[in-house]
């Protein structure tokens, strides 16, 4: 089985992990929390492509197969570049426009994503051409990110904090909102609270699971060695690598993350664990 590498600005990829633990609850998997760094949205695209360089090196020296690149930020950002200097496979994340746009009784689709997101080629690719017969609007998640760091995830704050975001998308009409950044599925409770039953609650998580058994399904992997030279000459060039925080919930699982490790174990402990 091979090993699954998956990687986030913080804690949000870890919906996606569950996800893919579904349908492999056998694979081997790396996990990167790039939290120190934490969010991306607002960071720049040379950043961020830096970082994920750097993290795709570590998870291939410790053995990763093919990497899921579970933020949305990082692959608008990045995931061209990963995919011409690195001989692996990676899973990016698609904005789930088509399937809005195919929902939709109103004709009109919500967006609630980061800027980075909103304003990458990618997404403005995918939204020019599945979105073209109805009305896209968008709006950033402004604060979910640190809700789902902190560990927010219900309540008064998380209730306040979502609504301020969400409800320009359902006064402009939106019957389905399409979450666009890894993070916001784990406020799903809060945002279907205030979107109500009329309003379908898209996260493109269980589609990125099933398009990367697909992957792995027609690709034979091969393991990558420790000593790869990507792996070696990216860590040693700042050090922002050196002595992650490592957590092993269970044999097949490692944890990693560039900060404090607190978020990381908060949220897989309360929303991930249950489902191994």
């Amino acid at each position: 089985m091979a090993a699954i590498g998956i990687f986030d600005s913080g804690s949000g990829g870890l919906s996606v992990f569950r996800e893919i633990y579904r349908l492999f609850p056998e694979a081997d998997y790396l996990y990167w929390s790039d939290n120190a760094f934490c969010p991306y949205g607002e960071k720049s695209r040379e950043f961020i492509t830096d970082r994920a360089r750097r993290i795709t090196s570590f998870l291939l020296s410790g053995g990763a197969d093919i990497i899921t690149v579970a933020c949305n930020t990082a692959t608008a950002a990045s995931i061209g570049t990963l995919r011409e200097e690195f001989p692996v496979d990676f899973i990016g994340m698609e904005p789930a426009v088509k399937p809005a746009a195919l929902h939709t009784a109103t004709g009109v689709i919500g967006v609630l994503a980061t800027a980075g997101t909103l304003g990458g080629a990618k997404y403005i690719r995918t939204r020019q051409t599945y979105a073209s017969g109805v009305r896209v609007v968008e709006h950033v998640g402004e604060g979910f990110v640190e809700l789902v760091e902190n560990g927010v995830l219900s309540g008064p704050e998380a209730e306040h904090v979502v609504r301020a975001s969400l409800q320009p998308l359902l006064d402009a009409g939106a019957d389905v909102i399409v979450l666009g950044c890894t993070h916001y599925p784990f406020l799903m409770d809060v945002i279907r609270k205030i979107a109500g039953p009329g309003v379908t609650i898209i996260d493109p998580a269980p589609a990125v699971a099933r398009h990367l058994a697909d992957v792995l399904a027609s690709v034979a992997p091969s393991r990558h060695p420790a000593s790869s030279p990507s792996a070696t000459s990216s860590s040693a060039s700042s050090g922002l690598l050196e002595e992650p925080h490592l957590v092993m919930p269970t044999p097949r699982i490692r944890l990693y993350s560039s900060g404090s490790p607190d978020s990381m174990i908060r949220i897989f402990d309360t929303c991930v664990a249950p489902y191994l």
